[in-house]
């Protein structure tokens, strides 16, 4: 018989130590891979390549869910994210999670209607934390007014989904499984189904893959700031024509314009950014790009946040790789 853990869904085997699901001594009572039990234990963290084909997790999600939750977080609102949202060819309600660390000035209403402008979103917006236990019950709300059978978490990476799950699975008091949760991608590997009851299974699956990245794969200390873990204080700066923002040596965004303009970043605030100027030439030697903002635009930055800027200007963006930055009509 095939065994899982429970922690991430890899099957487990003790032949290989260098492929997923290993432990050194497999039997009845394993319940854990050995990454998982480190992950828990030790807060080890690694980031794993090695996922469930994407495509077939489309088709399995689109071919067998009564309803789909698709998981995303308040930071990483952007077009891919979106367009993966659609393609699931079944009933869906969009989850935005981590509310608990967004600004209480932000209207979360407001935001409703943004998406449908912005994105055409139609289906359902439920609002919530996981780890501040905010608006679960929206959810279990879902279920059991449509007497649901199989429930599906979906996301990117880092969305929540397995805190979620974790959640829920309080909420109908299953205490014999927790599912592995840590800030680096990829930390559910494939399908993990849990019967919550007689009638009732939820189905955590592997997060999708952002097709571009902010991070190198064994940037782990990068990877965990780019994940707050508490309330983020929104910071303004004021640049100057030809001043720069900096963040973590990844992207310089230069001030284009013939005017000063302003600058809210929305984004963790364990990054490191700092203002620079003409004379400082870090990141002079990256690809170079102008871009365009309209007024009361975002400046987005996958995996990372968005910078809110409210007056029209053009900015210089020396990166390497330009996918990772697109704009948006702000919801402020």
């Amino acid at each position: 018989m095939i065994k899982k853990c429970i922690g991430c869904g890899a099957v487990l085997q003790n032949t290989n130590d260098n492929q997923i699901g290993y432990v050194p001594n497999l039997n009845t009572k394993t319940k854990y891979c050995r990454r998982c039990f480190r992950i828990i234990h030790y807060n080890e963290l690694e980031v794993i390549k090695v996922l469930k084909d994407e495509e077939f997790v489309l088709n399995e999600i689109s071919n067998n869910a009564e309803l789909v939750f698709f998981i995303i977080d308040f930071l990483n609102i952007n077009q891919e994210v979106i367009a993966k949202f659609k393609r699931l060819a079944c009933k869906k309600i969009l989850i935005i999670n981590k509310v608990d660390l967004i600004p209480s000035s932000i209207r979360l209403d407001k935001i409703k209607d943004w998406l449908k402008e912005e994105y055409k979103v139609d289906e359902s917006v439920i609002f919530l934390s996981a780890t501040k236990n905010k608006n679960i019950g929206s959810v279990i709300k879902e279920i059991e007014k449509n007497n649901l059978k199989k429930v599906y978490l979906v996301g990117y990476t880092n969305s929540g989904k397995s805190s979620i799950l974790n959640k829920l699975c309080q909420k109908y008091e299953v205490t014999d499984k927790v599912i592995t949760t840590s800030p680096v991608p990829n930390t559910t590997l494939d399908l993990i189904n849990i019967k919550v009851n007689n009638n009732l299974t939820i189905i955590d699956t592997p997060g999708f893959i952002y097709e571009e990245t902010f991070y190198l794969d064994n940037e782990i200390e990068l990877i965990k700031k780019l994940n707050p873990q508490k309330y983020i204080k929104p910071i303004t700066y004021q640049l100057k024509p030809k001043a720069s923002v900096i963040i973590e040596n990844k992207v310089r965004i230069e001030n284009r314009s013939t005017k000063k303009i302003s600058f809210t970043m929305y984004m963790s605030n364990d990054l490191n950014i700092r203002v620079v100027y003409e004379s400082n030439k870090i990141l002079n030697n990256f690809p170079y790009r102008i871009m365009k903002i309209a007024p009361n635009n975002d400046l987005v930055i996958k995996n990372v946040g968005f910078i809110n800027i409210k007056d029209e200007c053009q900015l210089g963006i020396y990166t390497e790789d330009f996918a990772v930055y697109e704009s948006r009509k702000s919801f402020f």
